[in-house]
């Protein structure tokens, strides 16, 4: 009996690990009433090969490949994925449902790399017609129904120099507002929907200042960003606040009225990496204003950012040099303490500035306030709903055991891996998932992470590694261009 009542218990639990998060002044809120803190992972195996339309193929649609990743991601500590390509006509409820019960949310783009897919950086009233923006509804319809779906990006680094910076601004906020009349009118909670910028000095903080400030000063205004996130690779190695330009953002944000977080860190010119950056993206001063980050990225593609290799032959899985590391950074640090801290009153946050072009300092950046209409059509769709209406919800998992082999950096199988169902609102946190793997003290430098990139990528490198504290104007543009996150040329279709 006592079995059986164990059973039932933990079935009830399995469709409902995590509650939405809510945003509350800046920072996002848990049921509880906690500050919540990113933990996260940029997840998009095989890059932008890992979208294909044609073969309704994209990182959320194979249940057994989401069961061994979300394994692995909650034994690292995880509690958020940024997922970048998307096809809204695929069914993601497993994928989705086993990541709720590894309480893990997901932080979704709308682009994607296909013709139509995503807002051109040059030149974007030409790409600002019905039918993206029939795509971007589509994706908001696909993964509205999951609890643990944290946000929406509307855009990636759409804005990486002053070039883009003239033309961008008004059409990037025109869809931003268009998405958030979309989950006004068609979703039965308030998803928050935002940008995420390229760290480029030059076009940071007018990017910030532009999308989250308010028309007539009004926080409900629907153009205005729900969420402000940026891709940060300007700690390299065993840096600090001030080497790295940290301190320059935490000033530059300290009177955000939105949450802001990392959306993409973890510079390689240092390798294997260190990740010592997590002790101050998590610390007192920086999580005053901060509400966490997502490190770059869970697979090894050319770009050699990742965690762990896929082997695409028999799916299995090797932990990476840079894994461990990782890991031992997040265990280096209270997370009861982190992640228990009582969100202040309601209304007692700083207030967003009024829309003004005084807001803007760069004479390079569009500070028009007076955005384009929606296109012909769009005013249909956002009535009616797409049509057709993709849908999604949380189902029951039963199976959380890995099908396909994972490897420590020494070869030997982990056994068992399995995810560890959580309870209701329970979010993932280091130590949640115990399963005994190679400790990190055994696994030399040369377990992967520690060859400089092949000539292939070595301008993606560089260009991510030199943005940020000197001020650099340098766009970062692997998420928009390796990874497919956002297509710069519509002859990236796949």
């Amino acid at each position: 009996m006592l079995i059986q009542s164990t059973l039932i218990a933990l079935s009830a639990t399995l469709a409902a690990a995590v509650k939405p998060l809510t945003v509350k002044n800046q920072f996002f809120v848990d049921p509880n009433d906690n500050i919540f803190q990113i933990v996260g992972v940029a997840y998009q195996p095989g890059g932008s090969a890992g979208y294909n339309a044609a073969l309704g193929k994209d990182p959320l649609s194979d249940g057994d490949i989401c069961r061994r990743d979300a394994a692995i991601l909650q034994i690292l500590g995880v509690n958020t994925i940024r997922v970048y390509n998307l096809n809204p006509d695929v069914n993601h409820d497993e994928c989705a449902s086993i990541f709720n019960a590894a309480g893990i949310y997901m932080i979704l783009d709308v682009n994607s790399p296909q013709v139509a897919g995503s807002l051109q950086n040059y030149n974007p009233w030409e790409s600002y017609y019905d039918t993206y923006v029939n795509r971007t509804f589509a994706v908001v319809e696909a993964f509205k129904n999951y609890d643990n779906t944290l946000a929406f990006f509307s855009g990636n680094e759409v804005i990486n120099d002053a070039s883009s910076a003239g033309q961008v601004p008004p059409y990037m906020r025109a869809v931003t507002r268009d998405i958030k009349n979309y989950v006004a009118k068609h979703c039965d909670r308030k998803i928050p929907v935002g940008y995420s910028a390229a760290d480029v000095r030059d076009v940071l903080f007018d990017s910030f200042e532009y999308f989250t400030c308010a028309e007539d000063g009004k926080s409900d205004d629907p153009s205005r960003a729900d969420i402000f996130a940026l891709n940060s690779y300007s700690w390299c190695g065993d840096s600090d606040m001030q080497k790295s330009g940290y301190v320059d953002l935490v000033e530059g944000f300290s009177n955000t009225s939105v949450p802001v977080f990392y959306s993409e860190y973890g510079c390689n010119e240092v390798k294997p990496r260190m990740f010592t950056e997590v002790g101050a993206i998590y610390g007192k001063d920086f999580s005053a204003v901060f509400s966490g980050g997502i490190v770059y990225e869970y697979t090894e593609e050319e770009n050699s950012y990742g965690l762990v290799s896929v082997n695409t032959k028999d799916q299995s899985v090797t932990l990476l040099k840079d894994f461990y590391t990782l890991k031992d950074q997040f265990a280096k640090l209270d997370w009861k303490k982190i992640q228990g801290v009582k969100s202040a009153k309601d209304g007692s946050g700083p207030k967003p500035p009024k829309c003004d072009k005084k807001l803007i300092q760069s004479k390079d950046f569009d500070g028009n306030f007076t955005l384009p209409a929606m296109p012909p059509n769009v005013p249909k769709i956002l009535a009616n709903g797409v049509s057709p209406k993709p849908s999604g919800k949380i189902i029951e998992v039963t199976n959380f055991k890995s099908k396909y082999t994972v490897k420590n950096a020494d070869g030997s199988v982990i056994s068992d891996l399995a995810v560890k169902p959580l309870s209701n609102d329970e979010s993932n946190s280091p130590g949640t998932n115990d399963a005994k793997i190679q400790s990190s003290g055994s696994v030399s430098s040369s377990s992967g992470n520690s060859t400089t990139s092949g000539s292939s990528s070595d301008a993606t490198s560089d260009a991510k590694n030199t943005s940020g504290a000197a001020g650099s104007a340098v766009a970062m543009t692997v998420p928009a261009m390796a990874m497919g996150a956002f297509a710069i040329f519509a002859g990236l279709a796949l």
